[in-house]
């Protein structure tokens, strides 16, 4: 067994604490490869962020679990390398299962996810309380959900939203002793976050996507006032990304995302993290299908993903300083 502090890492505890005081969102952003990894590293090093290092169960198989386990380490040094050791977690996206929760955390992982919104009520409680119970003899925090997002990421799949039902979460909190709660207000998984006919248009025809549940979001900081609460499916789509694309040969159709203003304004909330993959996987695309467009001669990967690298560090500092606010407060992290 390894455990995260070997590897220099931070459970997400006091990380949470300070961002639900301080009104901003830890930035959760996936990774499965070096080149987002040192994009990630590098925009939160130079916006001075803290971040949550965010490996599903796909990209886990995809990248190996030896491998990550020196990648989170190699993060960290790199983090320093680079002029500002900012704190890094790594976390289990959507763990499907009690099995591979314990998995992570027996590699490394200072924070997991055990998703048991697909089971019943009172299965979610049971499988979740387990997860918890083991994490915690670690010091690994967990995150538990409640409720269902439509879409679709890596192996999770749903049909529809199931709305978190306010009502339920002083209940499920108190019972499992999670130490975080990922809530469905409205955000979905994938970029095609809503069909247009769910949407309205503007003066321009462009698709306005409905508001997110706000009001559920206040009712459960009441039931559980101060509780870390996590977003998932929070990605924007950004229109320019999915025009480049579609320039240069791509078919997304449809792709919908959730507004940043909205983001923004649950970041100032008890929303303390906010996940963000599909945003990050349209900038790389966009880059490298332009990039192989206009010189068709190139076949080093270098030349290609260099570029795609770049742009994603360029979208996830824009995210941290208008999005999350998180920028500037590794320095806080780091005092406190």
């Amino acid at each position: 067994m390894v455990s995260y502090k070997e590897l220099g890492l931070v459970n997400s505890k006091e990380l949470f604490r300070k961002a639900v005081e301080g009104g901003y969102a830890i930035p959760a952003f996936n990774f499965n490869n070096l080149e987002q990894l040192q994009a990630i590293i590098g925009a939160c090093v130079e916006t001075k962020s803290p971040v949550i290092l965010q490996v599903s169960k796909g990209a886990r198989k995809y990248a190996n679990q030896t491998l990550l386990k020196h990648l989170a380490k190699g993060a960290v040094e790199y983090s320093e390398e680079l002029g500002f050791k900012i704190p890094i977690v790594l976390h289990l996206d959507h763990g499907d299962s009690v099995e591979t929760c314990k998995s992570c955390i027996d590699m490394g992982f200072s924070s997991v996810m055990i998703d048991g919104s697909s089971h019943s009520y009172e299965k979610n409680i049971e499988i979740t309380s387990e997860v918890v119970e083991y994490a915690h003899k670690y010091n690994v925090t967990v995150e538990g959900e409640l409720g269902v997002l439509a879409g679709i990421e890596d192996d999770v799949v749903a049909a529809k939203s199931v709305y978190t039902q306010p009502d339920e979460v002083e209940d499920f909190v108190s019972k499992t002793n999670v130490d975080s709660l990922a809530i469905s207000i409205g955000t979905s998984h994938g970029a095609n976050k809503f069909k247009p006919e769910q949407c309205t248009r503007d003066e321009n025809g462009i698709l306005i996507p409905p508001p997110l549940r706000f009001d559920i979001l206040e009712e459960v900081e009441k039931r559980i006032p101060g509780f870390p609460i996590v977003l998932h499916g929070s990605s924007s789509v950004p229109a320019d990304l999915v025009e480049m694309i579609n320039k240069y040969g791509g078919d997304l159709k449809d792709a919908i995302g959730i507004p940043e203003e909205q983001l923004r304004n649950a970041a100032k909330s008890a929303v303390c993290k906010i996940n963000i993959d599909s945003d990050g996987r349209l900038a790389m695309t966009a880059a490298v299908r332009k990039f192989m467009a206009e010189n068709p001669g190139v076949y080093d990967p270098r030349k290609y993903l260099g570029p795609a690298r770049e742009a994603l560090k360029d979208l996830y500092m824009r995210k941290i300083n208008n999005v999350l606010a998180s920028n500037g407060r590794a320095v806080e992290q780091a005092e406190a």
